[in-house]
């Protein structure tokens, strides 16, 4: 092989379109741009999804679902991947150490995929019925996510209200 020699692969390169040069290109008179209106002029153009002053299709359409803006701060644990945590108590703060989850994360649940070896005590942190299964036959135990958010952050003390007597 020489320098000289090389050469791109056959249809690799397309010679350019030259509109408006005649009859015979096959693009001559209205260079394939059809007869009158706003695409067929200089610098005529419209919004995607433009139709003519009709209301388009994306705003006909009813809106339907949304995205959770809480889905990217909730992670999945596998129950395989406790061992890894390397302490018998677990809780977010050694999941965040173990590098399980990521720092942004503020819930993690447990989901059985993985055997589950040694004895775990998890508090904080929510588990699917099959992990928390898992957790309790391997002799550990899976503290209630609710009661371990209440004991955290207590919440405001209710106040009586006192109703005037009716004159």
């Amino acid at each position: 092989m020489e320098l000289n020699t090389i050469k791109p692969a056959a249809g690799a390169k397309k010679n350019r379109r030259r509109v408006g040069r005649g009859i015979g290109s096959g693009l001559g008179k209205t260079a394939g741009r059809g007869h009158k209106g706003q695409k067929s002029r200089a610098g005529g153009f419209h919004k995607v999804g433009f139709e003519g002053g009709q209301m388009p299709l994306q705003r006909r359409l009813p809106k339907r679902g949304f995205l959770a803006v809480t889905i990217i701060k909730a992670v999945e644990v596998r129950s395989g991947d406790l061992a890894k945590v390397g302490a018998e108590a677990i809780d977010m703060d050694g999941l965040k150490k173990a590098g399980l989850v990521p720092g942004g994360a503020q819930r993690a649940k447990i989901i059985l995929a993985g055997a589950v070896d040694k004895k775990f005590v998890v508090s904080g942190i929510g588990a699917t019925k099959g992990a928390k299964a898992a957790i309790e036959k391997a002799g550990g135990s899976v503290a209630d996510l609710v009661a371990a958010a209440a004991v955290a952050q207590p919440g405001p003390e209710k106040l009586a209200l006192r109703v005037a007597p009716a004159k």
